[in-house]
């Protein structure tokens, strides 16, 4: 496994990553022998599916079948948590097949919950919320990604919150629309379109900022070094060989 690979190593700095790092180390090594690393990864499309098909379910009538929307995103977190934690525990190789495929299929399913949702929700004017919503999540990924590829330091959290905290954010939606309906989720829906909209807006201008600042460091660094390669000027040297 090359180690040279920025993308091998993630930083996050969620409120519940501490605690999975302590359960990592119990749960990794227990993994079954014949459950591979691309098996965890792959499964993240049958839990989309599954997203899918019990959202679908639950908008023909029965809201209780969120229940089994719910053991989808958990059963996704799992896989999802696992599949690099055992790659790196085997050393299996697969290391920038496993950032590819894991990453690609995160945005996947971003999407089927972002369906999911659709299909329950009656309105039109609420699916575009969702659309929005669905957009800007979109571009904090697209953020991660472009910022890995200018500083090699990959994060995947945000005012301490991660993908974990999103997820159980899910579980708590699907319980207040079994018990609550969508009336709710049709009212809130465009603040919380207007609020990750404006936190996006926020991380690109930190970002950009950092960034800046990097290019500019490395401006005076390699201009104060040009500076000493220099050969003396014509001046210089008359009046150091004038007696």
């Amino acid at each position: 496994m090359s180690k040279n690979f920025a993308g091998a190593s993630k930083t996050n700095t969620s409120f519940i990553s501490p605690l999975e790092r302590r359960v990592e180390r119990v749960i990794v090594p227990k993994v079954p022998a014949r459950i591979e690393t691309y098996h965890l990864t792959i499964f993240t499309l049958v839990w989309c599916m599954g997203i899918i098909a019990f959202s679908w379910l639950a908008a023909a009538g029965d809201m209780s079948w969120l229940w089994l929307v719910s053991l989808m995103v958990v059963l996704q977190y799992v896989t999802d948590y696992l599949d690099g934690k055992v790659g790196k525990y085997r050393n299996t190789g697969l290391v920038r097949w496993g950032f590819y495929f894991d990453h690609l299929l995160d945005y996947v399913f971003l999407c089927a919950v972002a369906v999911g949702y659709a299909i329950i929700l009656p309105e039109s004017t609420s699916r575009l919320h969702l659309l929005l919503v669905l957009t800007v999540f979109g571009g904090f990924m697209v953020n991660s990604f472009l910022t890995f590829a200018v500083t090699e330091e990959f994060d995947i959290s945000y005012m301490k919150l991660g993908p974990t905290e999103f997820r159980i954010a899910l579980v708590i939606i699907n319980t207040l629309l079994i018990f609550y309906g969508t009336s709710g989720m049709i009212k809130a829906l465009p603040f919380v379109a207007a609020g990750v909209f404006i936190s996006l807006c926020s991380l690109i201008y930190r970002t950009q900022k950092a960034i800046w600042e990097r290019d500019m460091n490395h401006k005076k660094r390699y201009e104060a070094h040009e500076a000493q390669e220099q050969p003396p000027t014509r001046a210089r040297l008359i009046n150091h060989t004038t007696p």
